[in-house]
């Protein structure tokens, strides 16, 4: 055999290796998603995501196609819900989950605790996180937080692009900081997290300003949780953690997940949109003149072209673990809350395709297991100690 034939041949071989070698880690990993959108985005629009549907990018199969053990179910409305509504909607919402949980108890089961999570998965099924993503959803009062955490919401993300009474949020904090009565927590903010660990339940700093986050870390005793923010080294985007954040969480023993969409990975993503939005969209054609806008009014063809390739979603891994370290990385996908994602994660059945791609980069399998989901439950655990 010459050297041409050998090199082929090795090559061949260790594609094998490799593949097998991802089937394995995978299937055998506690793969957690800290952040999915699907009871807004399909649920609550009455879609039976117990069988495979042919929108979004979730469902019960394609989550267990896509190996993932622990799913967090977001429970989110915009600004528009506020007091009197948005409690209301926040508790319809895992009323839908729960409608979910009961129509396929085979296949999927709440989890309020790592214990939960251990014994869920331990039977095959996927385990439900609820996460409240947004505090206005308690409308300013602790007992409606406590009502939450009740029915199993682990996590509240202090604000969602909307600031609150108490917390102002990343949107507000860079955009629009002279209309701001304050920034950061006020006295019943700081009150609110303090209530949060005597509970057990996970802060979560995605969304919020510089100062609410860096606020938070002043006033939290337990660890937290970013659930689906990415480098803003990488991308400048204000939803994504500038170096002193993400060492910030490093130091607080929490866990920083990443994001999935296209906006919080690539640099060039907005400038794109506009460049294919001055090519497709006839300049008669009203619309939005916001990136949101422009996006929807592109030709399928044309979206396609705005997904970033996954060695850049790796770029941000990368990043994380190197400025935070490997025991503070985990992964927050975002699906169903976005419009574009990397080429090979069409939906949540593809994420063996990011185990694929972290073994490719040289990790480890215990490290790989760190980011796949060890991390986040370790955060979850300290919660309660």
């Amino acid at each position: 055999m010459n050297k041409a034939v050998l090199l082929i041949a090795v090559a061949c071989c260790t594609g094998r290796l490799h593949a097998q070698d991802t089937q394995r880690i995978h299937a055998s990993a506690l793969v957690i998603d800290t952040h999915n959108d699907v009871l807004y985005q399909s649920v609550m629009r009455g879609k039976d995501i117990g069988k495979r549907i042919n929108t979004g990018h979730t469902d019960l199969p394609r989550i267990k196609e896509g190996g993932i053990d622990v799913q967090v179910f977001a429970v989110w409305c915009n600004e528009k819900y506020g007091k009197g509504t948005a409690f209301a909607y926040a508790n319809k919402q895992i009323d839908g989950l729960m409608q979910v949980i009961q129509n396929n108890p085979a296949e999927i089961a709440l989890a309020k605790t790592t214990t939960d999570i251990r014994i869920i998965t331990g039977q095959g099924k996927i385990a439900a996180v609820i996460g409240v993503e947004g505090g206005h959803m308690i409308e300013g009062r602790i007992d409606y937080l406590d009502s939450l955490f009740a029915r199993g919401a682990r996590y509240l993300t202090l604000t969602w692009n909307n600031s609150t009474e108490w917390a102002t949020s990343a949107t507000d904090e860079s955009r629009n900081a002279k209309k701001l009565k304050h920034q950061g927590l006020t006295d019943f903010g700081r009150l609110v997290i303090r209530r949060m660990n005597e509970l057990g339940m996970m802060v979560d700093l995605s969304h919020v300003g510089r100062q609410t986050f860096f606020d938070v870390i002043k006033t939290t005793s337990k660890p937290v949780l970013v659930s689906h923010s990415n480098a803003y080294a990488l991308m400048a985007h204000p939803r994504n953690l500038q170096d002193d954040q993400i060492k910030a969480v490093a130091e607080n023993g929490g866990v920083i997940c990443l994001n999935f969409y296209s906006g919080f990975l690539d640099p060039m993503h907005y400038t794109k949109i506009n460049r294919l939005y001055d090519k497709y969209v006839s300049v008669d054609d009203s619309v939005k003149r916001s990136s949101d806008g422009k996006f929807r009014r592109l030709p399928p063809a044309a979206k396609e072209q705005l997904r970033p390739p996954l060695p850049l979603l790796l770029d941000h891994i990368d990043y994380m673990v190197k400025t935070a370290g490997i025991d503070h990385v985990g992964i927050g996908s975002d699906f169903d809350g976005i419009s574009s994602t990397p080429i090979g994660l069409d939906d949540c059945s593809d994420f063996p395709n990011l185990t694929a791609g972290l073994l490719q980069r040289g990790y480890t399998e215990s490290e790989v297991r760190k980011i796949l989901g060890e991390n986040v439950l370790r955060v979850m655990a300290a919660q309660v100690n």
